[in-house]
């Protein structure tokens, strides 16, 4: 039985692992001042420490990785996480391009995916639709191998160990709060970012991260697997960066609306961040540390009594 004093130590460790380890990655980034250093073997690198970060710390305290949402759950969970991301970067794209404050679609783009595709006779249609069916079948597969690295630590371990010592509103802020500085080096100091200010695209994408943390963090404890953190986080991956926001031209304020350093995906994160919140009475009660360590010698006391 744990007490919540162990809880924090376990999350104080982790934290500690992942940044040492992260640390690495940020130098050889940093250094090279671009993320695609290294082949994007360090941007591999990099995600996958959160889940090192996890696995050493399970074998210090348990012995065994067990306990980090294994198991599959119900694939309808599984489904709704591919799902969701798509559904929230259609609405926030949707907007720009209907406002006219992002074109749909980029020519350039397009032309060079046809050629790559070698379908250079094609429609643009066609070539769209091919390469999105692509983009959302093989290279979710992609997607899911780095993405997995994250969500071992940050849904796997991360955000089960928070919701053990507090509430789901404050499992998905700190977690969410903790991801998103996470990513504030590469930000700051490499091309993590777009056209928009650095100060603009911190702020952008630290809100959209919270808004998105709720769901993520939601759908992990609603689900008890990991696996809904990977889904989710691949098809974000997926869809934004790889989909949506190569398909927009910009037609003058564009970086300041699109992709995670833009201010559609905060605003429409925030709105599903607040949907979810209401449903929070669904899940389960999964605060069960709330032993002392007075109340732990008093059962033993008990037992030796008897």
């Amino acid at each position: 039985m744990e007490t919540t004093a162990q809880v924090k130590k376990k999350i104080s460790v982790y934290l500690v692992l992942t940044f040492a380890l992260s640390s690495i990655f940020y130098y050889l980034i940093i250094s090279a001042s671009s993320i695609r250093a290294g082949g994007g073997i360090y941007v591999l690198g990099i995600m996958w420490c959160p889940g090192v970060s996890a696995l050493i710390t399970q074998l210090l305290f348990q012995k065994s990785p067990r306990g980090l949402g294994w198991g599959w759950g119900k694939t309808r969970y599984q489904v709704l996480s591919y799902a969701i991301p798509l559904g929230y970067a259609f609405v926030a794209y949707g907007i720009v391009w209907l406002t006219g404050l992002g074109g749909f679609y980029n020519q350039d783009f397009v032309k060079k995916m046809a050629e790559q595709l070698h379908l250079s006779g094609a429609s643009p249609a066609l070539v769209i639709l091919i390469y999105v069916a692509i983009a959302a079948t093989l290279g979710l597969i992609g997607s899911c191998v780095s993405s997995l690295g994250e969500e071992i630590g940050w849904r796997g371990f991360l955000v089960p160990h928070l919701a053990k010592i507090t509430t789901f509103s404050r499992t998905a802020l700190w977690s969410g709060v903790i991801w998103s500085v996470w990513h504030y080096p590469l930000i700051i100091f490499a091309d993590y970012n777009k056209e928009a200010p650095v100060w603009y695209s911190l702020t952008c994408f630290t809100v959209m991260v919270l808004g998105i943390s709720f769901i993520f963090a939601w759908m992990r404890l609603k689900s008890g697997s990991l696996w809904t953190g990977m889904f989710l986080h691949a098809s974000h991956n997926l869809f934004i960066q790889g989909v949506f926001t190569p398909l927009t031209y910009n037609t003058g304020y564009t970086n300041y609306v699109i992709d995670e350093f833009g201010s559609a995906l905060a605003i429409v994160s925030i709105v599903a961040a607040f949907i979810v919140w209401r449903k929070r009475s669904e899940l389960p009660d999964t605060r069960l540390v709330t032993v002392t360590n007075a109340t732990l010698l008093a059962a033993t006391q008990s037992e030796k009594d008897r």
